[in-house]
Order: C-alpha cells, then sequence, then structure tokens
C-alpha cells in the first residue's frame, strides 16, 4: 500500500510503501531534515509527533537492545 505523507514544518510531500496496513516509528522529511515520529494504522496516518534527535537515538537504542534479546 502506498501512503501519502506532507510534512507539517514545510509541506514537502513524501510517498510511503508499506507492507504492513500499521507503523509506528521515526520520519525524517527529505526536504527540511524535520524529524516526526509517526502512526499509521489501517493504511492511514494518525499521529505525527515532532522527534529531538536525542530521543530518536534512544529509541534506535532500545530496538537494538529489543532485537538482540529476541536473538538470543
Amino acid at each position: 500500500m502506498m501512503i501519502t505523507i506532507n510534512c507539517p514544518v514545510c509541506g514537502s510531500v513524501r510517498k510511503m510503501s508499506l507492507v504492513e496496513p500499521a507503523y509506528r516509528g521515526p520520519l525524517r522529511c527529505w526536504k527540511c531534515r524535520g524529524l516526526f515520529t509517526i502512526v499509521i494504522e489501517d493504511d492511514k496516518l494518525v499521529s505525527c509527533q515532532p522527534l529531538s534527535e536525542a530521543d530518536l537515538q534512544r529509541q534506535q537504542e532500545l530496538k537494538a537492545l529489543q532485537d538482540k534479546m529476541r536473538r538470543d
């Protein structure tokens, strides 16, 4: 499924192709480099909140730890 997301800062359009109808995670605008946490449910954008670089790094570290725990 293809979804269209408009950047809340600069208004640029981004298209994403998703395998699943739901997604929760970070998204960076290709034009203004703004960083957001988005929530997509049933192929519709439900939430788009600003995200700091520090919060993104924490999210990535947590995901890496979760992935490592699943492998072990």
